[in-house]
């Protein structure tokens, strides 16, 4: 049998390879820089391939690295979820999770009942925030929020950077006769959620004026804006992540392969008087094992 790696050295990669950079993966971790490169160093060393390369001042994976480390993370999960499965009969009580409506509709629901399944003795209630990065109930154990993770005094977990595209329905598409290019957007009905940020950096990227995806229709809710591109009323910038159904479905459609990384991702965040409550510890678990696995 081979030699196993260190799990240090695993979970580097893994970590390494989830957030894309050597110094997120080092706080996560709470190592320092060079001991993470180390690591990844010495998992090179005992497998005998590169699993990185430097692309200028970038560090990225290999395409042997990003598999390897795609194994990784489904053994990791593996793992993880036997011990949450075996200590699930100690878990009782009550826990509430406040998470963004498109998460919660697109994504979440759609999975829970695994958790309910695992844990039939925690009694779970789900709850949407008005504001999405919203960690301001005091009754909630768990937040899924979405924003740029600044949550002081917080205990905060990456979960899912967000890249953007630009999503429709087969029905709008067919209306236009063509979309090879991107200019056919500046005559189309652009749907947004709450400002034009999104699809501002969207034309920003695509060498487009900016002030042209100040038009169109300005939602409160992600589920607003995606009930209205299925419904063939416009076209919205989605989230790839919790729209990924639907584009395997194809409910909805990639015009372009143009995708812009948001300044916002997906974060868990515990209140730290919640920590100590062992159905938060089988829910992260369980969401991060859910989330390896998508």
């Amino acid at each position: 049998m081979a030699r196993i790696p260190s799990t240090q050295a695993l979970r580097a990669l893994e970590s390494f390879a989830r957030h894309g950079t050597v110094w997120q993966a080092a706080d996560e971790l709470n190592l320092t820089r060079s001991a993470v490169s180390h690591q990844l160093r010495l998992l090179e060393r005992d497998l005998g391939f590169r699993l990185t390369s430097r692309i200028g001042t970038r560090v990225e994976l290999t395409p042997q690295g990003q598999a390897y480390a795609t194994d990784i993370r489904r053994a990791l999960s593996m793992i993880a979820g036997s011990a949450t499965r075996n200590a699930a009969r100690g878990v009782t009580g009550a826990l509430s999770v406040s998470c963004p409506p498109g998460f919660a509709s697109s994504w979440l629901c759609g999975k829970i009942g695994g958790f309910v399944a695992d844990f039939p003795d925690v009694t779970l209630s789900v709850q949407t925030p008005r504001r999405l990065d919203d960690v301001a109930n005091p009754d909630v154990d768990i937040f899924i929020t979405f924003g740029e993770g600044n949550q002081p005094g917080m205990d905060v977990e990456l979960l899912k950077a967000v890249d953007f595209t630009p999503l429709c329905s087969p029905a709008w598409l067919n209306r236009f006769e063509s979309m090879a290019d991107t200019g056919a957007l500046l005559g189309a009905t652009l749907l947004h959620l709450g400002d034009y940020e999104d699809w501002e950096s969207w034309f920003r990227l695509a060498g487009m004026p900016v002030e042209a995806a100040q038009n169109g229709i300005r939602f409160a809710d992600m589920n607003l804006v995606y009930a209205a591109a299925l419904g063939a009323q416009g076209i919205a910038m989605g989230d790839e992540f919790i729209c990924q159904d639907a584009i395997r479905a194809g409910h909805l459609v990639r015009p372009f392969d143009l995708s812009v990384r948001s300044v916002r991702s997906y974060f868990m965040v515990v209140p730290p008087e919640k920590a100590g409550n062992p159905a938060v510890g089988a829910f992260r678990d369980w969401l991060l094992g859910e989330l390896i696995d998508d």
